[in-house]
């Protein structure tokens, strides 16, 4: 089998052990199974890694979840403000101020005053409009590790732990990460990359929604040197 037909089987080992894909992608996967002995392999590695996690239960939440999502929370809160506050300074140069200056002394001139100043106090007092990211913490989970087709050590030039910030999408894949602590080395970062992307997740969720989240992982680094 060439390596593309296998790395395109592969990539779909999740999908298939949950019953996600259609009939016809799933006859063509075994259908390759029954061909290919190293995928084959692979295959059987992902299916008893699935049963050993499967009665496991779900992986418990980091203790400072709670804290890391109401300071995420209160980030959003306070840029929505900043960009309200903008929004008025902006309608008042471009609208009402003109509209002052330009007016007449006497009648006219009041009943355009009360009204600019009425419509600023109505701006200024409207209450601010609920956002889909203002739920409940209790609504919000954050993605929990599964388990990895491969998992490994990483071999670097002197023992360290790697702490890497990983970004799961909503289909539980690591599509993005940031080296938190750890060797910058490429050789480190291609491992790193290794990991990744054959570790599955739990994605993050909104009232039951699966959608994208961040977690932070802890690798061992382990010198082969003597």
């Amino acid at each position: 089998m060439t390596p593309q037909v296998c790395l395109k089987c592969r990539s779909s080992f999740s999908s298939y052990l949950d019953g996600d894909v259609s009939g016809k992608q799933m006859q063509k996967i075994a259908k390759h199974l029954e061909s290919c002995n190293d995928c084959t392999q692979e295959f059987a590695a992902w299916r008893a890694m699935q049963r050993s996690l499967s009665s496991l239960g779900p992986a418990k939440a980091p203790a400072d979840l709670g804290l890391k999502l109401r300071l995420a929370i209160s980030h959003e809160h306070a840029k929505r403000k900043s960009n309200w506050l903008d929004t008025i300074s902006v309608k008042w140069e471009n609208a009402i101020r003109p509209m002052l200056v330009q007016v007449s002394a006497g009648f006219a001139g009041a009943v355009v005053l009360v009204g600019g100043i009425a419509l600023l106090l109505g701006m200024v007092a409207a209450p601010e409009p609920v956002m889909a990211n203002d739920e409940p913490l209790g609504a919000m989970t954050a993605p929990h590790y599964l388990y990895s087709s491969v998992p490994r050590a990483i071999v670097t030039d002197r023992d360290a732990v790697i702490v890497v910030e990983a970004y799961v999408d909503s289909q539980g894949k690591v599509y993005d990460y940031n080296l938190v602590s750890g060797p910058e080395t490429a050789a480190v970062q291609t491992q790193i990359v290794d990991q990744l992307l054959t570790s599955v997740f739990q994605p993050a969720s909104v009232f039951g929604a699966p959608v994208r989240g961040r977690v932070v992982l802890t690798f061992s680094g382990i010198s082969v040197r003597g």
